[in-house]
């Protein structure tokens, strides 16, 4: 038996190691992989990944629609044949309608250095270009604030920094379930121990809450901000603020506390006010915002969650303001809370972000170059760009609005008339918001081509659908998504099974099919030696027997210390070379009301104030499952009875509605329905109902989702800042 070192390959938050046993060619167990860090530990998703390997419904040959498109009905083909017609179909596309008709959809469902996203833009770039989208889908509205706020994405500290805070606040943040950092639970655990603090801020009484939390703090989602204008104001009223740090470090902190006092609308940002908004007790807020600006040093670890909001960029805006208003940024033992990314320093001699090595996907980078794309070049940026902040064109579409740009194309206003969509690593019909309008548009386009590892719900709108291979059936280098000085190895464990193919040997071969010289020069053994030592790890073939290395560093990073132990020397990256609280940037913008210039509360559309909530009274958020990465693994039965898919619905709700635990019921709004059994929980505040995301599609002739696909009922729009606002819904829940 051969053990084998690797690594989990998916967009969960972590990069965990992993040794796959291997006998006769296949995979008979994975344990953990023993890196001598007690702190890299995988969940079950990784331990168990060999039955999605197996999976019976695998995705096995190349395959051609025969039925409706969404019908989900195929016919096996060869490889000539499959790519054959992607080639002739993109040609003809181009030639048509020109490059911009070709839609790139794909996203982040494989993660590594090499087989990722960045193979299909390079691919469609040199033969033509291609339509791209902006905003991403996990944190752009927390990267539109920490560009604003600090000037670059890298803004959180080390986890190992958790244990010299001596308070933590978990804002919006669930890592016991969706991992954030391998590291991130370990060191909680170590931090609970050591006895320090923890205060968890969600809707929710999460995994992560009654883990290590002394106080669990529920709020209305989509009200975060105004929690923390409320503890500002609290700071502000008893004198805690640090104002030497705020003198020195940041600028625009008088428009912040004008607004917070009142000065500037006349409501003061009271901790009674923001009861009203929020649901948190006053007292609570008050007790909260005391202890955190006396506590030295504190963290605010942020989440994405609340960012994913109708004004989700106000959130964090706002937590960091809270964080430079005590003196936290930069020292250990607090934080930026802003984004809570942490890129640097990795084993890397430099974070690569030049524009020919951008897959523009999430943030993610890649070690092949990407090149420019035709489409958009030298033309005038988007509406919705802001100078320094945002860099895309009117070519560009977003993230929450595809549907509506396939389906209204140049007449709605948008820059071309899309008929060709292109997909890998992605499931986005079930992943992006407003479903049933992600149908109208499947229907509408000439031609979709797909690769995956399963026909998805996604997949069956396929008409040319390519089976790909697992990261267990390739060879990969991963950095951490997340925090950590660390790259690991993903040896290949098995041979390709049935006809499946990597990305990027699809697109060399389809490349060639279609006339384009220089895709790919190198075999992947070259690509990754080539990686390794662009990273600075001198001994590639040490690191692939060992499948992990680590880079020692003397203590934890901590993001901005140099600019504040010496400000003279080191300035912020921002145009002011300061803490922006008022970013000149976002004024120019001249939406004061939805997009101010300081952080502020902004009612978003459907709230609990909002007219629809007659109809629709209950708030909608969109949660992340233990037992799915995203759309990954629903459709492996062993993983959906760990937790049955369900609605959670408060007591208090589920009475008037004759609701009992494990009721089938329906979840609606004007944009579909979707059936789910109830989850009938203390364990959600009332006036809210949570319904994780990933679950696929099925719907019946009538228009039913019976695969409980909570973006059925999602808005396709998104926030000023660029936030897709999974978490801003109004529904109704009835018994069936």
């Amino acid at each position: 038996m051969k053990v084998i070192p690797s690594v989990c390959g998916h967009d969960c938050g972590g990069a965990c190691p992993l040794s796959i046993y291997v006998e006769g060619g296949r995979i008979v167990k994975i344990e953990a992989h023993d890196v001598g860090f007690p702190a890299m530990r995988p969940c079950v998703r990784g331990l168990l990944y060999h039955y999605r390997v197996y999976a019976p419904d695998r995705l096995k040959y190349p395959m051609k629609r025969v039925g409706e498109r969404g019908e989900g009905k195929f016919t096996r083909i060869s490889w000539d044949e499959a790519l054959d017609e992607v080639a002739e179909q993109i040609t003809r596309i181009r030639d048509t309608y020109g490059p911009a008709a070709v839609l790139n959809l794909s996203h982040s469902g494989a993660e590594g250095r090499l087989h990722q996203a960045a193979a299909i833009t390079r691919f469609l770039n040199m033969t033509g270009g291609q339509t791209k989208s902006w905003g991403g889908v996990s944190y752009p509205g927390g990267h539109f604030a920490s560009l604003a706020t600090y000037g670059r994405l890298d803004t959180g500290n080390d986890r190992a920094d958790l244990l010299n805070s001596k308070m933590i606040i978990l804002w919006g943040n669930n890592p016991a379930e969706s991992i954030f950092g391998t590291e991130t639970r370990w060191y909680l655990m170590q931090a609970k121990e050591k006895g320090i603090k923890i205060i968890c801020i969600d809707p929710r009484f999460t995994e992560s809450a009654a883990t290590w939390a002394s106080l669990w703090i529920p709020i209305r989602p989509g009200t975060d901000s105004a929690m923390a204008a409320a503890m500002a104001y609290v700071i502000l009223e008893q004198g805690l603020q640090d104002q030497h740090f705020l003198d020195v470090y940041t600028v625009g902190f008088d428009k912040f506390r004008d607004y917070v006092t009142g000065a500037e609308d006349g409501i003061a940002k009271t901790p009674d006010w923001a009861e009203g908004i929020t649901g948190v007790p006053a007292e609570t807020i008050r007790t909260v915002a005391q202890e955190y600006a006396t506590t030295k040093p504190a963290t605010i670890i942020v989440g994405f969650a609340p960012g994913r909001s109708a004004r989700g960029e106000q959130y964090h805006r706002a937590t960091a303001t809270l964080s430079a208003m005590t003196g936290n940024v930069g020292i250990p033992g607090g934080a930026t809370a802003c984004l809570d990314l942490t890129m640097r320093p990795q084993p890397v001699k430099e974070l690569e972000t030049k524009k020919e090595f951008s897959d523009g996907i999430s943030g993610m980078y890649s070690d092949i170059p990407v090149g420019t794309n035709p489409v958009g070049e030298g033309l005038p940026p988007h509406e919705y760009a802001v100078k320094g902040i945002r860099h895309h064109t009117v070519a560009q579409v977003h993230y929450a609005k595809v549907w509506d740009a396939i389906i209204s194309g140049k007449a709605g206003g948008y820059f071309s008339d899309i008929k060709m969509m292109y997909i890998m690593s992605g499931n986005g019909l079930i992943q992006f918001v407003d479903t049933n309008r992600a149908v109208e548009a499947f229907k509408k386009l000439e031609f979709v081509v797909i690769h995956d590892q399963f026909v998805t719900p996604t997949a069956k709108f396929a008409d040319i659908l390519l089976p790909a291979t697992t990261w267990c059936e390739r060879s990969d280098i991963r950095f951490p998504w997340m925090f950590g000085h660390y790259a690991i190895y993903a040896n290949q464990a098995i041979e390709p099974m049935y006809e499946c193919r990597n990305d990027l040997d699809i697109f060399t071969e389809l490349a060639a099919k279609m006339g384009v010289s220089g895709y790919n020069d190198r075999t992947e053994d070259e690509w990754l030696r080539f990686i390794a030592a662009k990273h600075g790890i001198t001994d590639y073939d040490a690191f692939k027997a060992s499948g992990f290395y680590k880079l020692e560093t003397p203590e934890p990073h901590v993001a901005f210390q140099n600019q504040i132990k010496d400000p003279d020397r080191y300035k912020f990256p921002t145009p002011s070379g300061k803490i922006e609280i008022f970013c000149q940037r976002i004024a120019d913008f001249n939406r004061p009301d939805e997009l101010p210039a300081i952080p502020k509360y902004v009612a978003g559309w459907e709230g609990p104030t909002d007219p629809k909530s007659s109809q629709y009274p209950l708030q909608l958020i969109t949660t992340h499952s233990r037992k799915r990465t995203h759309s990954q693994f629903h459709n492996i039965p062993w993983y959906r009875h760990l937790e049955p898919h369900a609605v959670w619905i408060n007591p208090v709700d589920a009475k008037p509605r004759n609701i009992k635990d494990k009721n089938q019921v329906k979840a609606f709004n004007d944009r579909g329905v979707i059936s789910l059994p109830a989850k009938v929980t203390d364990r959600i505040i009332p006036g809210v109902v949570s319904i994780y995301q990933g679950a696929w599609y099925d719907p019946d002739s009538s228009g039913l989702d019976r695969g409980g696909c909570v973006n059925v009922l999602t808005r396709g729009e998104h926030s000023p800042g660029g936030a897709f606002c999974s978490n801003t819904a109004l529904v109704q829940v009835e018994k069936i």
